[in-house]
């Protein structure tokens, strides 16, 4: 694996949860928890990445497919927020999307089409599919 490739978190020593997040070699990110959880606040939580990756993976996608198709669109907002809600007596994680497609020529089939697209997203895909985490101590 290259070094532009690699994401490393390492705790900064200062608070209870804060860590730094090196992209690659160029893009450095604070994490943190809310004071309400016993974090200090200094960045965003684990849960606002993921909400972040996702919400950035559908508005890129949107943005390809309009680019791929030659469709007007001047810009899309993507909102999104995490629960956890109980489904069959389980809690699930549930993710709303709320999609905004920004342009004036653009009919109402083609802003469907794009939330449809947006579902095929590649962080979508991951986090809506079966998963598995591998990890061992260094």
């Amino acid at each position: 694996m290259k070094k532009s490739d690699q994401l490393i978190v390492k705790s900064t020593g200062k608070g209870k949860f804060q860590h730094d997040i090196l992209v690659g070699d160029r893009h450095m990110l604070k994490a943190d928890e809310p004071q309400s959880m016993g974090g200090d606040d200094t960045g965003p939580a684990p849960y606002d990445f993921l909400n972040a990756a996702l919400g950035a993976c559908k508005a890129m996608t949107i943005r390809m497919y309009a680019d791929h198709k030659g469709l007007p669109l001047e810009n899309v907002n993507v909102s999104v927020m995490h629960e956890k809600r109980e489904v069959d007596g389980k809690k699930v994680d549930h993710f709303d999307c709320e999609i905004e497609i920004i342009g004036d020529e653009l009919t109402q089939e083609q802003k469907d089409r794009m939330v449809e697209i947006a579902e095929k997203c590649p962080v979508h895909k991951t986090i809506s599919g079966e998963v598995r985490i591998s990890g061992k101590a260094k």
